[in-house]
């Protein structure tokens, strides 16, 4: 087969599940306005270079479309033509991810109320429920060194996340990888639905019921690997494309 219609063909796909994603985020209101982003590798260049897609700046999440992403590199160039521009400042921490992590073909970040509650609090996501029991320990932490305008700050983001999945960013936010679109959204999900259980589980002051540290470790175990990339690519991505659809069909122009 040609490998360029290969590489369109990828790029068709990912452009579409990225911007399903986009609309799936201002559904479930985890949009910040116009902040935040969700990256998304595509095929590299001719010459090696990484390529990717991102948000066009301006646009709300519940307006962006498969052809409004914009084309950019590693240094958050614009590679086509475009009426549009991107938040470059917004892409020092996905580009970091995307370069040292060759797994991260989709970076998520976000600014929820409950996410950033979470973060600002001195013990981060505690395990209280099935679904920050599936997170687990696959969650690192970063210290908020500011607006994350400084390329200073890639290398310790890098070092913070090492080889876990899940981040939460002290006093800013919450962030999650995946090999494809679909995995990080799962990922996202099972996070920021943790966090929303934790502030409202907080919030009653009631005595906590601890899990027992057997199941504590048992739940990563069940739901981790194969499982994990089944259900987010098999089953639950499907279902996300199905929603979008009803939503609003324009989102794949």
């Amino acid at each position: 087969m040609d490998p360029a219609a290969d590489d369109l063909a990828t790029e068709r796909r990912i452009r579409r599940d990225l911007a399903a994603f986009y609309r799936l985020a201002a559904h479930f209101g985890w949009d910040d306005l116009l902040s935040t982003h969700i990256s998304a590798r595509l095929p590299d260049a001719p010459d090696g270079s990484e390529v990717f897609l991102i948000n066009p700046y301006g646009l709300l999440f519940e307006e962006v479309t498969a052809s409004s992403l914009v084309k950019i590199n590693g240094a958050g160039e614009i590679l086509e033509p475009t009426p549009y521009r991107i938040n470059r400042a917004g892409f020092v921490i996905h580009s970091a991810v995307h370069h040292a992590r060759p797994d991260a073909g989709c970076v998520v970040h976000l600014h929820t109320r409950n996410g950033v509650a979470v973060s600002a609090t001195r013990q981060g996501l505690l395990p209280l429920n099935q679904s920050a029991l599936i997170v687990g320990d696959d969650v690192a932490y970063h210290d908020f060194e500011g607006v994350a305008f400084d390329m200073d700050e890639q290398p310790r983001f890098v070092r913070d996340l090492g080889v876990k999945h899940y981040m939460i960013l002290r006093n800013h936010g919450t962030l999650a990888i995946g090999a494809t679109v679909a995995e990080a959204f799962s990922r996202i999900y099972f996070l920021e639905w943790s966090c929303d259980v934790q502030v409202r589980t907080l919030a009653m002051g009631a005595e906590l019921y601890p899990v027992a540290d057997e199941a504590i470790a048992k739940v990563p175990q069940q739901t981790g690997g194969e499982f994990a990339r089944r259900y987010a690519t098999e089953l639950l991505w499907p279902a996300m494309l199905r929603k979008v659809e009803r939503l609003d069909p324009a989102f794949a122009d």
